[in-house]
């Protein structure tokens, strides 16, 4: 009788320690499960939102160009919108360490033809400027270039336009090249900075990592100044825990109306 409870107890403790294992097993599959989701989050946004066809249509050289026909108008408050719920148009085969440049050419003996087209770069520590780097003048006049001085609202003497980097010189080490500048308003240039900044700070404290960065400046028609530009930026070793974005800057300034055909003037 004695051996016969001494079975019963170990077959006891036997299915105790199964069915433990068991809830071990599901409870903590679980939780990497979640982690795991977690991590995949931005890729399977990503991998989701690639060549959304209401909103973007790619060439035959793979470059992005927004419809304009999809961007709302300027309400006079947000300088800078969200495109695509903020997810940039990066297929997963771009995701690359590799380090390169790539400014789109212009053709001098058409005046539309010069006019930038995207820029598309790979952010990291070794294209980036020195620390102890002086900055260069500009002589560049990008297509429709007329700086227009006014006097502000404290009596003070400003410009109304910038010559405008696509890929800022702070992140690629770019001044005065005529495929990464175009005419842009002070607006715009601040605009363009603070997405700018997110990519400066997070390099600084990820110094080995690397952001694929595109701007592509939209032009309507055959302007010679740009709408407005597509800034998409995505960090590629946290798959994008870090940087990700897709916005769209508007090429404007307060108090004045743009004639983006030609010139300015002041309202």
């Amino acid at each position: 009788m004695a051996r016969k409870r001494s079975k019963n107890k170990k077959y006891l403790a036997s299915s105790i320690a199964i069915f433990l294992c068991v809830i071990y097993a599901v409870f903590f599959g679980y939780m990497n499960e979640n982690d795991d989701s977690k991590n995949t989050t931005q890729n399977e946004i990503l991998d989701s939102n690639i060549g959304n066809e209401n909103t973007v249509e790619k060439n035959n050289s793979g470059s992005i160009h927004l419809d304009l026909s999809n961007i709302p108008e300027f309400d006079g408050k947000n300088y800078t919108i969200k495109i695509n719920d903020n997810v940039p148009y990066f297929e997963k085969e771009e995701l690359t360490t590799e380090v390169f440049e790539n400014y789109s050419k212009l053709n001098e003996n058409d005046p539309l033809d010069r006019r930038c087209g995207v820029a598309y770069a790979n952010i990291c520590k070794e294209i980036m400027p020195k620390e102890d780097e002086e900055r260069t003048g500009q002589k560049t006049e990008p297509t429709g270039w007329i700086q227009n001085v006014y006097t502000n609202d404290k009596g003070k003497q400003a410009y109304l336009y910038n010559r405008c980097h696509l890929i800022a010189w702070s992140l690629a080490d770019e001044n005065d090249n005529e495929l990464n500048l175009i005419t842009g308003t002070v607006k715009l240039n601040s605009e363009m900075k603070e997405k700018e900044l997110e990519i400066i700070n997070y390099i600084k404290e990820n110094p080995k990592n690397h952001v694929l960065y595109r701007v592509t400046p939209v032009f309507e028609g055959e302007n010679l100044v740009a709408s407005g530009v597509e800034m998409e930026a995505y960090s590629v070793e946290d798959d994008g825990q870090g940087i990700c974005f897709n916005v769209y800057c508007y090429n404007v300034q307060d108090g004045f109306t743009i004639d983006y055909a030609t010139r300015t003037k002041y309202i």
